[in-house]
């Protein structure tokens, strides 16, 4: 819970920084926003969640 939580605020800072320095449309990052809620209504929302769930775990064993 807490990963998705950490990933969604991640997400709106990533939002409002192309906002701001790239030049993204807020009604582009509103239609993103609403991609995102069907997304995570639709069939497909287990496999996102569970791709999502194993790339912050490989990236959790990373070793420097």
């Amino acid at each position: 819970m807490a990963l998705s939580i950490s990933a969604a605020v991640l997400l709106a800072i990533i939002v409002v920084l192309l906002i701001r320095k790239s030049g993204l449309k807020g009604g582009h990052a509103l239609v993103c926003v609403l991609l995102g809620f069907y997304l995570a209504s639709s069939s497909i929302a287990p496999s996102i969640t569970e791709l999502t769930t194993n790339v912050a775990g490989m990236i959790g064993d990373l070793q420097f």
